[in-house]
């Protein structure tokens, strides 16, 4: 693990702050290098399914030029939704690593463990990298939404 890895999905969630989305960066690396980035996009995009993991997973598959993401992993700054954590695991990252757990909707710890599944496919996980930086962001995107 490398923490300029997640400092620069923490870039990336003050990006999609400063453009209206809930705060979720992800970068995407293989052999010590960044391959892929995303960032949530919902809003922008008006589509569902861009939230900041499909993004980088997708931009990952078209720079390998393959769907299968062997040897990747992937720093995302909130733990993975259902639907992302799905990607991750089809997507065959190798190991994801994350900042910030999310009590309501995270799938790879808090509320379920999807990555502990009896898929094909075993994803390595490590959560609460970097956790207060990337619960920062959230907290204070969502109070200035209150305010």
């Amino acid at each position: 693990m490398d923490r300029k890895f997640m400092k620069e999905a923490i870039c990336l969630a003050n990006q999609a702050k400063i453009n209206g989305e809930v705060p979720v960066g992800a970068v995407i690396v293989k052999d010590g290098q960044i391959i892929a980035t995303g960032r949530n996009m919902r809003e922008e995009k008006q589509n569902a399914l861009s939230h900041a993991e499909i993004e980088a997973i997708n931009n990952a598959c078209k720079a390998l030029d393959s769907w299968r993401l062997d040897g990747c992993e992937m720093y995302v700054t909130l733990e993975p939704c259902p639907m992302c954590a799905g990607a991750i695991i089809n997507a065959r990252i190798k190991t994801l690593i994350f900042g910030a757990y999310d009590k309501r909707m995270g799938s790879v710890d808090s509320v379920v463990n999807l990555c502990d599944m009896p898929y094909n496919h075993k994803v390595e996980v490590y959560g609460g990298i970097m956790e207060d930086e990337c619960l920062d962001i959230i907290k204070d995107f969502f109070k200035s939404i209150r305010d």
